[in-house]
């Protein structure tokens, strides 16, 4: 599920690629998968506040 062979790849040597740019890629990285976590939290709290506001209405009629 993560490329963490990307960031200790054999086939780049330590002089081809620079530490900086190793941790540049892993934090662009990381971002994406905060960013498509966060995109998935937002569905799931709209989708339960949804079922909260059903739930809620199914109550008030039937009082």
């Amino acid at each position: 599920m993560f490329p963490f062979y990307f960031w200790n790849n054999s086939c780049y040597s330590p002089d081809a690629v620079s530490r900086k740019a190793r941790l540049e890629r892993k934090l662009s990285f990381l971002k994406t998968m905060r960013d498509d976590i966060e995109t998935r939290l937002a569905g799931l709290n709209a989708a339960i506040t949804n079922v909260e506001q059903q739930l809620n209405q199914e109550d008030a009629t039937r009082v």
